[in-house]
């Protein structure tokens, strides 16, 4: 099916990767098979798809102030919940409005194509959040290849919020029922078919899509300046890249070695490493192998020369820190660990946290007419302070090893915040031996635990990080 649109694309981008990095050559002498070159990004325990794509909107939002977007669309293929939507905890994190509405987008990676199709068929801005984390059985080549993280983008029309930085031209999408790739409800593995019957099937339909994106925008592939070809099956998605025509120095890097292969997050998450280094009038061929073939023409606009991404894709690959593979398959539920010898933590209760949204998702405190910040919002006809981009220090902390954790020690400490109010807090992203006492913090949406299947999600805060230095 063939799309034209008329000024209509990106005005904001964001993205996140987890803090920690797996070496894959770690990896046979614990499995004894699997592992290979690079590293992955890895979801911390804390972590899940919705907590990781609360990180990509908050950059995304943050990135474009002026923007107020009227429907969210969240796609992953590993939700956190079934039978309930997931896109409604990234929307009270966001501290949208109610009458925004918030759909999820779930169980491929195609997924992602749709999300992004709603939006563009909407007449309004709309927010397109992605995330995943990708792995499976230990030694696995899903296992290695995989990667943890997430990326969102604002689609409006120019002008409306704020400028077009990459106007969606054209799209070419094909559809075909075969098995390559699947996993069934519950199972934590993906199997696959035959790797070259899922090659040779893609490889076709990347072509049939490519050159009729090209005959219908009247292009020849030499006026493509960048080819990101993305998807489940990595083989396939090089063959398409090395037949498209396109010279290989324009092929985009996808992220393999560094990062992995992201699923659902894949496409935007490398169609922003491109945006964050491209020029004015620069043409971008995102084409997506999942169930089908979605090639996408973006053209840049002069724009984008004027955009700078405050969390580049680039630095958060530098920023990254070691995980321990034994640690990795602790946090993945793959290696039983013997816990704190301490009483488990009860079920949230939903109507509680049903009463505090604004607190407990969005992170509101409030405000006296004194101008004193109170943290959680105390009772009165006062203002709300909304504290989530607030930074904050630290000035006392705790090491607590003894505490229920699912990876023990705990870190709290007692911050204060610029401009007012203080409040003791959990730590993540951090080592123990690296707290200190002036440290400057910034907060992020995690998952405090879960249990009973209610995921009890809250704010931590993790080191404010400058080229992956502690600030």
């Amino acid at each position: 099916m063939r799309y034209r649109f008329t000024m209509r694309g990106i005005i904001s981008w964001g993205t996140y990767l987890p803090f920690r990095r797996l070496d894959r050559t770690t990896i046979a002498s614990v499995a004894g098979s699997g592992g290979g070159k690079g590293t992955r990004s890895v979801a911390s325990y804390d972590e899940d798809t919705t907590t990781l794509g609360v990180e990509a909107a908050r950059v995304a939002l943050r990135d474009c102030p002026d923007a107020h977007p009227l429907s969210l669309w969240f796609a992953t293929t590993e939700p956190a919940y079934l039978d309930k939507t997931n896109a409604t905890a990234i929307h009270a994190a966001l501290r949208l409005d109610s009458g925004v509405p918030a759909y999820d987008a779930l169980g491929s990676i195609r997924s992602t194509l749709g999300a992004i199709r709603a939006a563009l068929d909407s007449s309004s801005t709309s927010l397109v959040v992605t995330a995943d984390r990708r792995g499976s059985l230990p030694g696995s080549p899903d296992e290695s290849a995989g990667g943890d993280g997430a990326s969102s983008v604002l689609i409006a029309d120019d002008a409306s919020d704020a400028p077009v930085l990459a106007e969606i031209v054209a799209w070419e999408s094909l559809t075909e029922e075969f098995l390559d790739r699947w996993r069934t409800p519950g199972d934590m593995r993906s199997r696959q078919w035959e790797e070259r019957f899922g090659e040779t099937r893609y490889t076709d339909l990347g072509a049939r899509a490519i050159a009729a994106l090209l005959s219908t925008t009247g292009l020849s592939v030499d006026a493509i300046d960048h080819l990101i070809v993305v998807g489940p099956h990595d083989r396939a998605n090089s063959a398409v890249a090395k037949k498209s025509g396109v010279a290989s120095d324009r092929v985009v890097d996808t992220l393999g070695t560094n990062v992995g292969n992201t699923g659902a997050a894949a496409p935007l998450l490398v169609l922003a490493s491109v945006l964050e280094r491209a020029l004015p009038g620069q043409r971008i061929l995102l084409l997506v192998l999942a169930d089908g073939a979605d090639a996408v023409l973006l053209r840049t606009t002069p724009a984008i020369s004027q955009h700078k991404a405050s969390r580049p894709v680039s630095e958060q690959i530098s920023a990254g820190a070691p995980v321990a593979y034994g640690k990795y398959l602790a946090w993945r539920g793959l290696l039983p660990v013997e816990p704190p010898r301490r009483p488990e933590p009860a079920r949230p209760s939903s109507s509680a946290a049903a009463r505090n949204t604004k607190w407990k998702f969005g992170f509101v405190g409030s405000e006296d007419e004194d101008g004193v910040v109170h943290l959680p919002p105390a009772d009165g006809d006062w203002s709300m302070r909304p504290m989530s981009e607030v930074l904050g220090t630290i000035v006392t902390f705790t090491i607590d090893r003894l505490a229920y954790s699912q990876s023990p020690p705990v870190v709290f400490a007692v911050v204060d915040f610029d401009g007012g109010g203080r409040l003791p807090v959990e730590l993540t992203d951090v080592d123990p031996e690296d707290v200190a006492i002036g440290g400057r913090v910034e907060m992020t949406f995690r998952k405090l635990f879960t249990a009973d299947g209610i995921h009890n999600y809250f704010w931590k805060a993790r080191p404010v990080r400058v080229n992956g230095v502690e600030g």
